[in-house]
């Protein structure tokens, strides 16, 4: 249960702070807007190591060096959620970014990616995507 709580959370922060960003990158810049969301971000989470982080940097040597680059790819979602968000409504870029995340994560799970468990994309969920799309093109149709 604490997954699907985290999860609803995740997902109502992250719409939040896509619309939250744009606006702010309509104002000072879309790279400037960035900066100010990363370094929020880090000094946020070096405070959060500060005061409950229990891990240990030492045993950074002994991770995968590909998993290192997530930052790079938070670099990308910002400035891409941003960008979508500014072309599109939120509604519309949001279904789109949940079905390249589901789509992405079932390749993942498929293929047993990144050490992940291989798990099996089967009819139903070709059939649940399918009708993901076919949502948003529903949603986006004018009548």
């Amino acid at each position: 249960m604490a997954g699907i709580i985290f999860s609803i959370i995740a997902g109502a922060a992250m719409s939040i702070q896509g619309v939250m960003n744009t606006r702010l990158g309509e104002k000072i810049g879309l790279y400037e807007s960035n900066l100010i969301v990363q370094a929020t971000a880090f000094a946020l989470s070096a405070l959060a190591v500060w005061i409950l982080g229990k891990g240990s940097f030492a045993r950074i040597g002994e991770v995968n060096k590909f998993y290192l680059l997530g930052g790079v790819l938070g670099l990308v979602i910002t400035i891409t959620v941003m960008l979508g968000m500014g072309s599109l409504s939120p509604t519309v870029a949001v279904s789109v970014i949940l079905i390249s995340q589901l789509l992405v994560a079932a390749v993942i799970d498929a293929f047993g990616l990144m050490d992940s468990e291989k798990i099996a994309f089967g009819w139903n969920k070709y059939i649940g995507l399918g009708l993901m799309i076919g949502g948003v093109l529903l949603f986006k149709w004018k009548s």
